[in-house]
Formats: C-alpha cells, structure tokens, sequence
C-alpha cells in the first residue's frame, strides 16, 4: 500500500510530540475555551458529548485542525484568545454568582463592563462573607483551584464571641468535628482579645460549606465578621471594599504553580 492518507481520516496526535502548527488536542482546546479542565475534558469527549464538524469524537488523543467547529451538547465554543485574571474585594451582601432568582445583588454590579461576561468566580464566598474572591475565563486553572485534591490555602480574618483558649486552638489545629465529617486541622493565630470579643486569623485548605463559622461555632465562639485575606498566593492588600484589580503576573504565574500535577504523571 502507498503511503497516501485518506483526507478524510482525521489526524491522531503524535507521539511523544505534537507539531501544533497542525492543530491543538481536542482536551486542551477545551480548557482554552474556558469549558473545564483537561481531565474532565477526557471525560466529556469519552461520554460523546463532544462533536467536530457535526461528528461525535471519543477518541482522547485527536486534534482540532484549523477552520474545525467544535460543539459540546449542542453549544458551539471556541478557545479564549484574551486570558482574564481578576480579584476583587467582595463586600457583604453580595451573593458570589452572576444571577440570582430572588433579585439580590451579585459580583456582576461590580465587575468592570469590559470584562463581563467572560469571567466566573473561583469558588465561592459567603453572602455575608467579604473579602478575596477570584474570578477567571482561565477554565483550567479555576478547575485547579477549586478541586480539594490540591487544598488551596485561605486565610481568613474572623472577629468572634468570647475569647480562644489554648484548649480551642489545640481542637482547631488537630481539626474541628462537624456534622458531616471532622475538618481538616486549621492554622490560627489570635491577633488581639478585648472585652468579650477576640480577633483572629485562621488558615483552612478545604472549601466545606461555611467551615470557618461551623468550626467557630462547635467550640462555642460564633463568628461576628469574616474577611478573607488571601487566596493562596493572593492577598487582599489595600483593595478597596468592591473594588476588583488585575492580578499582576508575578501572582498569576504563582496561581500556575499551585497543585500543578505533571501531564501524563502517574502516581
């Protein structure tokens, strides 16, 4: 047989390296595009929700070729060609999504017009919670950030009830027992005490439900204020309640690095 190539057979990635002037892996093109993560990328396109040129591919390793369309479940996507990375000071009363049904006020009031509507939060923070939110058109890196596999540091700023006693810093560095599972032990260092009130900040890498205000509760001291401070390598810093900056380069490429697994590493 010749070495001729039938046209229509699309091209497989090749091993161990791709030449990307010829195109881009389907699981890549969609974590450009903002859609998800690498991995569950692999997940999509192996259920059959993913199609190029109207033909469903499961095939992990193919490429997106130049003028190819792309759908996934029927919606039409293209990569991001501008990468947005955004922190803001979210203030309280603001709910963490981009609609709400009861008609409360959302980050979207905030955000610079010229970045809408192509961001979505990192997470999440309370309604009554102010403080470092994240927000990214980077869809890859927000999977990262939020999967409790690589538990993110968050420091918050809590003002609570009462005063800690070495008893209470102990449970809450060991971890504090919830409803629903024991948390994972919490850094904390007591800022300042006054009259029935303490000042403290508390380290947490999990992303449970209101943990900061349950475990604060359990041991008896309900939190009055909360602040988050820092989101990793990111820090609240001067940022005016409301306000949103670009994080600089130096944090974005620190954000990179955070849980960062190598491609194809096995464990």
């Amino acid at each position: 047989m010749g070495r001729e190539m039938n046209s229509n057979v699309r091209r497989r990635a090749p091993k161990p390296k791709q030449d990307t002037s010829e195109g881009i892996r389907l699981n890549k093109y969609l974590a450009q595009a903002g859609i998800t993560s690498r991995r569950n990328a692999d997940y999509m396109i192996a259920q059959g929700k993913v199609r190029i040129n109207g033909r469903t591919v499961r095939e992990l390793g193919t490429l997106v070729l130049p003028g190819d369309k792309v759908d996934v479940s029927g919606t039409a996507i293209a990569p991001i060609e501008e990468r947005v990375y955004l922190v803001m000071h979210k203030p309280i009363g603001v709910m963490t999504t981009l609609r709400d049904p009861q008609g409360r006020r959302t980050i979207v009031e905030l955000l610079p017009k010229k970045k809408m509507p192509r961001v979505v939060p990192i997470g999440r923070l309370d309604f009554d919670t102010a403080g470092v939110l994240l927000l990214t058109n980077d869809g890859e890196l927000a999977n990262r950030l939020m999967h409790p596999r690589f538990g993110v540091d968050k420091t918050y700023r809590a003002t609570i009830a009462g005063r800690l006693s070495p008893e209470d810093v102990k449970r809450l560095n060991d971890g504090v027992m919830l409803e629903e599972a024991q948390a994972a032990g919490a850094k904390v260092r007591v800022v300042s005490v006054r009259a029935g009130y303490s000042v403290v900040d508390i380290t947490v890498h999990e992303g449970r439900n209101r943990q900061v205000r349950r475990m604060f509760e359990a041991l008896g001291h309900p939190v009055q204020t909360l602040v988050r401070l820092r989101f990793g390598p990111v820090s609240l810093g001067d940022l005016g309640v409301g306000r949103t900056r670009d994080l600089t380069p130096r944090e974005i490429a620190a954000l990179g690095r955070v849980g960062r697994v190598e491609e194809g590493r096995t464990t």
